[in-house]
């Protein structure tokens, strides 16, 4: 599951005036980018055999082909708010949908694992341009009921979409339709794409931003080079043993985001605007929630990667059956998700946080135990299916309700940046669970030993799971009602001009 990053809220339009006649038309763009975001987000996992056989991809170049694209959208995520407000988000939704859908073609056309890491490098960049702009483009076309139906649309469509990538990526790969293999992951972004392009074109009103709005490039430039100098040593450093360069880049990596910090504060006292509201570092409770976003979907993502090798490289699977391996988690976080949003945090507040972990911690250990007790020679995916259920139902009573307690720790003012930031802290996270996971698994994996590979990723799991248990006691005790967390109340829509969240 992953959050809709959105635009910081326009104000809303005049209910007395008529409304756009087909602003509908506009939520049909918006859910299909967003929807081509989560399927480029994890249809990817499952071609790791193909990409060997085709391109002599390696471990490394797996992780970075799928955390690569995670890693520069996440890093772009706020900068792409911020110039959707200053040159307006109907451009600058068009330049991303252009954008993704060509380096789309790239990735699909790439001749060597080296283009191909390139051109996911710049899809997540387009990504980042792209999805910022949604909320803004809804509230300016629709507001009162009609904007709170627009919100409960997006629930259910992008939680199908998070499920159907994997499944559809198995399908196409499997299919191996006009010979294309792994390629046609990312051209079925073309038909998809270009359609969006033309309805966003025809339908979308153009309004125009505001050229008074600064954009913070320095700022943008260290959480780039930050987030490059942590990923790129955790992707290297297990092939590579290691060496001293590795641990140089995590140190200038933590040295940058201090000074990130450092000038955000300088940037605000000169009366300049910041990518991040310099006061949101000083609470706490959301600086810790940033860990805890990072914890926990580092180790979702990475866990996910590894089920996936796993099944394919371990158990012989086929490229469409890991695509259906991957179902036991999918409806277990959509049920834990289901329960969790629909009365459990409101009744039980933060205890939600706390119960979630535990039950994936016990999912784990029924699938470390699956896992010890398989049979050489015979192998299904009911043999592991209960414990990655269970898992999955751990995980969905977080996904459905983490945002909502970190943004309780914040002003209504702040709410745009602070949601900005944890939709940009979770694609990075994700990245680095690629990283980390991916080695951790391949360590074993290399020498032919999936089932420890397997078991490892585990013990990582329970580690990452058990520091973000022990942050849920630094949270709020209740979450920010829902409507707060989209801008739809007057104090939330008065907020900053960055980036906002839609958790799914």
């Amino acid at each position: 599951m992953e959050v809709l990053s959105v635009s910081a809220p326009s104000p809303a339009p005049d209910e007395t005036a008529e409304p756009y006649r087909r602003r509908w038309l506009i939520l049909v763009a918006m859910l299909v980018a967003e929807i081509m975001d989560l399927l480029d987000a994890s249809i990817v996992n499952v071609a790791g055999p193909d990409l060997e056989r085709s391109l002599g991809a390696g471990p490394v170049g797996l992780q970075w082909v799928i955390g690569g694209y995670a890693l520069t959208l996440g890093a772009g995520l706020v900068l792409g708010g911020r110039l959707g407000d200053r040159y307006g988000r109907r451009r600058m939704f068009l330049i991303g949908l252009g954008s993704f859908t060509a380096s789309s073609l790239l990735c699909a056309v790439a001749p060597n694992i080296g283009s191909l890491i390139g051109f996911r490098l710049l899809q997540g960049v387009a990504g980042a341009m792209l999805l910022p702009q949604g909320l803004g483009l809804l509230r300016e076309n629709f507001s009162g009921p009609e904007l709170t139906k627009v919100f409960a649309v997006f629930g259910p469509v992008l939680g199908l979409g998070g499920i159907v990538g994997p499944v559809l990526g198995g399908f196409l790969i499997e299919g191996d339709f006009f010979g294309l293999g792994w390629r046609s992951v990312f051209l079925v972004n073309l038909p998809i794409g270009i359609t969006a392009l033309i309805v966003a074109a025809t339908f979308v009103p153009k309004r125009a931003g505001d050229r008074a709005v600064r954009v913070d490039l320095t700022g943008a430039a260290l959480v780039v080079a930050s987030c490059a100098l942590l990923v790129l040593p955790l992707n290297q450093g297990q092939e590579d043993g290691w060496p001293l360069w590795t641990w140089l880049c995590m140190a200038a990596s933590a040295a940058g985001f201090a000074l990130f910090a450092v000038q955000q504060r300088r940037a605000a006292a000169a009366g300049r605007a910041p990518l991040v509201t310099p006061g949101l570092l000083r609470k706490p409770a959301f600086t810790v929630g940033l860990g805890g976003i990072a914890l926990f979907f580092g180790g979702l993502i990475g866990t996910q990667l590894v089920l996936t090798l796993y099944l394919q490289i371990g158990r012989h699977f086929t490229a469409g059956d890991a695509g259906l391996g991957n179902l036991p988690l999918a409806v277990g976080t959509a049920i834990g998700g289901a329960v969790s949003g629909a009365f459990l945090a409101d009744r039980i507040g933060r205890k939600v946080l706390q119960i979630g972990p535990l039950v994936q911690l016990a999912g784990a250990a029924a699938l470390w135990f699956e896992l010890d007790g398989l049979d050489a020679t015979s192998f299904s995916i009911r043999d592991i299916a209960p414990g990655v259920a269970v898992a999955g139902i751990g995980a969905g009573m977080v996904i459905a309700a983490l945002f909502s307690f970190i943004l309780a720790a914040v002003d209504d003012d702040e709410i745009g940046s602070a949601s900005g930031v944890l939709s940009a802290v979770q694609a990075v996270g994700g990245s680095i669970g690629v990283a980390v996971f991916g080695s951790v698994f391949f360590a074993k994996a290399g020498a032919g030993d999936f089932v420890t590979g397997f078991q490892h990723a585990l013990i990582v799991q329970a580690c990452l799971l058990a520091a973000f248990f022990a942050i849920t006691f630094l949270l709020p005790r209740k979450g920010r009602p829902e409507e707060d967390q989209h801008g739809l109340t007057p104090e939330a829509a008065a907020g900053d001009s960055d980036v906002q969240h839609l958790s799914v």
